[in-house]
């Protein structure tokens, strides 16, 4: 069997961020499975224009050839009032134009989510699946991490320090294997 390669859009842009050190512990404790992470901070915004022209920005080219070369996307996200911030929806628009040649038909998507409030991105994880299943995606249905309180369960160098919260993004990671399998493309 071969490696599952992962592409992993984080929804914030800090490189210090809640959400990024989340999805670098999902990518810890899955080992099994090959992460690639984009950056989503030098997407210009989607402009249907630069598409219809045929000269779309190259990181926008460069974006949908990760999306299309990788066997499944993880998104990994924080809630902005109650929805996912705005790097998010860029790159999920981005990556669904031009209209007919969406990279995320059929590609397995798993969601996690944090905050530093007690819902744990509940909005913002909900608003990300509803998105992705509109585009054609097979949304992972649990387990779905909202990790609320998120804060207190890093240690001082960003790293999970709490058993539970490793336990819970652990069983994600398998069962996001798991689902990468069970939704790959068939030949």
């Amino acid at each position: 069997m071969s490696v599952k390669k992962v592409a992993v859009l984080i929804g914030s842009l800090r490189k210090e961020s809640l959400t990024r050190k989340y999805a670098y512990a999902v990518a810890e404790l899955a080992p099994s499975l090959q992460f690639e992470f984009i950056e989503l901070g030098d997407l210009p915004l989607y402009n249907q224009d630069l598409d219809d022209g045929g000269n779309p920005p190259a990181t926008w080219t460069a974006l949908r050839a990760k999306i299309k070369a990788s066997d499944a996307v993880l998104c990994v996200t924080p809630e902005h009032n109650r929805s996912i911030p705005a790097a998010m929806k860029n790159a999920i628009d981005i990556g669904s134009r031009p209209v007919g040649y969406s990279v995320w038909n059929g590609k397995p998507v798993g969601v996690v989510s944090q905050s530093p409030g007690a819902l744990g991105g509940f909005g913002a994880n909900h608003h990300l699946r509803q998105t992705m299943v509109t585009l054609g995606a097979p949304v992972m249905p649990a387990p779905d991490p909202y990790i609320g309180s998120s804060a207190t369960y890093l240690d001082e160098q960003g790293k999970v320090n709490n058993e539970r919260t490793k336990e819970t993004l652990a069983k994600f990671g398998a069962a996001f294997e798991r689902w990468i399998d069970a939704n790959a493309p068939k030949a």
